[in-house]
């Protein structure tokens, strides 16, 4: 499964439950990140991870400290440029595992915090 397949399967699954998506792909000098999207009131910024079985592990487990930096880095562009500096924001990961059309999905919330920089007006 592609990157691209993952993304589009794990926006349904989050658009499915009441999410609505406002970036795909959101690039930054740090890096990306994969879905952007509202959960109510709360402004959610999504790591998707696929794998094609989770017999040497699974897919949440890629998403390691460093990840985690880059995407804090990324979501602070994303508030800035936004300016959406008092809305309240966490870090989902969809994990994804199997082949299109064969998949078992997971969301897990808050799956960690992130260390945003300070943001200045």
């Amino acid at each position: 499964m592609t990157g691209k397949e993952g993304e589009e399967i794990a926006a349904a699954f989050l658009e499915q439950r009441g999410y609505r998506i406002v970036a795909k792909n959101f690039r930054s000098r740090y890096g990306e990140i994969d879905l952007i999207a509202w959960d109510q009131e709360t402004l959610v910024f999504i790591e998707v991870k696929s794998r094609s079985s989770d017999l040497f592990g699974g897919p949440v487990g890629g998403v390691n400290h460093r990840k985690q930096v880059k995407i804090g880095l990324v979501a602070a562009g994303f508030i800035q440029k936004e300016r959406l500096w008092s809305s309240p924001c966490r870090f989902d990961i969809v994990s994804i595992v199997g082949q299109p059309g064969q998949t078992t999905v997971g969301l897990l919330q808050n799956a960690f915090e992130a260390v945003l920089p300070n943001l200045t007006l």
